[in-house]
């Protein structure tokens, strides 16, 4: 099936937050969220602001860049949060249990790139990329699963 795409400018943190809470108000078990982009590009503060939307009780949501993976209830699924960075292959990704969070949790996984062939095809592309505006960020989401595309309109409202 050939992909699909939605090209967005974020003016601000604000817009970014926003569009976290869209996307977070249409998940389901088993959604598995791609964000790439280079340090600073807004995916940490994306995958923060969805993951404060579906927790029933605000928490702190502390980046996982040295635990690797944070977890955390969101009442009717397990939300996962990985960030990728300090793995060296695919193969540790089995060692976290990635693939078991792939089935029935939603997982938001930053840099996915080290997720090599193990990146499931039913997956949620978010490439964040800076602005000439430094307050700005441009975002390319792209899918490929049919699951994605009556959802995808409440990504660009």
């Amino acid at each position: 099936m050939p992909a699909r795409s939605l090209h967005l400018t974020l003016p601000g943190p604000d817009a970014t937050s926003t569009l976290a809470r869209r996307i977070g108000a249409v998940l389901r078990p088993g959604d598995v969220l791609l964000l790439d982009g280079p340090v600073g590009a807004g995916k940490t503060h994306f995958a923060r602001s969805l993951i404060q939307s579906l927790l029933p009780e605000p928490e702190d949501v502390p980046s996982p860049t040295f635990t690797l993976v944070q977890t955390y209830d969101g009442g009717a699924f397990e939300i996962w949060h990985t960030d990728l960075y300090r793995l060296s292959s695919p193969g540790e990704v089995i060692e976290l249990g990635l693939l078991e969070a792939f089935e029935d949790s939603v997982t938001l996984i930053e840099w996915p790139d080290r997720l090599g062939d193990l990146a499931p095809d039913h997956a949620l592309s978010l490439d964040f990329a800076p602005h000439d505006d430094p307050d700005q960020r441009v975002l390319d989401i792209t899918w490929r699963d049919p699951r994605w595309d009556d959802r995808a309109g409440e990504f660009s409202t």
